[in-house]
């Protein structure tokens, strides 16, 4: 295997889709509900505000069913990758699935679940040891515990160094997610002119601008498998 390959590096940006093959729910159903709740009522700081019980339990309920699924071929494949690459996963999904696999790079661009953070303080972040956060659970300071996780109407802090991630891959992959949620969707306007760029879902998202497009309508367990393959097999 030639070694020059392993200074090229992937970028991946990850959505919803990947982990749905996993076993995990959607953000929004086609009905637009998240688990049966609007987002409005689950994910904006509004809604903390509001019913600070009903958000924590609904994140709890996600935690239990993240620690119940498993990676799948698509998370696994995108690991195999490493063998030649230096591959840099910018995930819009909260669990660890991947970081479970075995990627050693992931960026989590809305937060994690398994982590909590002062309502006050966002510097102060907790490893969780448990799947509930509770009301009345505090931060060092004294203040609220909340999920680690960006909601609707916030900041993404990790956003800039994403860009500066994409701005310098050899190759581009987008998998599981329809380019929608902003602003990570518009990471793929920032990599290099004619860099190869792989699209791998079910349902191709509406891109006719871009130069070096390699769609792959497939689902990640199947596609991502596929594309790794292609790219291994010239490495």
């Amino acid at each position: 295997m030639a070694t020059s390959n392993k200074r090229e590096k992937i970028v991946v940006l990850t959505g919803a889709g990947i982990s749905a093959e996993s076993g995990l729910a959607t953000f929004r159903g086609a009905d637009g509900l998240w688990e049966g709740h609007r987002v409005e009522d689950v994910a904006t700081p509004e809604a903390f505000t509001r019913n600070p019980e009903l958000v924590l339990e609904f994140y709890n309920q996600r935690r239990t069913a993240a620690r119940a699924a498993q990676p799948n071929a698509g998370h696994l494949a995108l690991v195999a990758l490493e063998q030649a690459y230096e591959v840099v996963v910018v995930t819009q999904n909260v669990d660890d699935l991947h970081e479970r696999a075995g990627s050693s790079r992931v960026m989590h661009l809305h937060g994690q679940l398994f982590e909590s953070r002062s309502t006050r303080y966002q510097e102060l972040v907790y490893p969780m040891t448990s799947d509930r956060i509770e009301l009345g659970d505090l931060c060092e300071r004294g203040h609220q515990l909340r999920p680690n996780i960006v909601w609707f109407g916030e900041d993404v802090p990790l956003m800039e160094r994403a860009i500066e991630e994409a701005a310098t891959a050899a190759i581009f992959m987008v998998v599981g997610t329809s380019l929608q949620v902003y602003p990570a969707a518009g990471l793929i306007n920032y990599t290099p002119t004619n860099c190869p760029t792989y699209i791998i879902d079910p349902h191709q998202p509406p891109l006719t601008s871009r130069r070096n497009l390699h769609f792959v309508t497939e689902p990640a367990t199947t596609g991502v498998a596929k594309v790794a393959a292609e790219l291994l097999a010239r490495a």
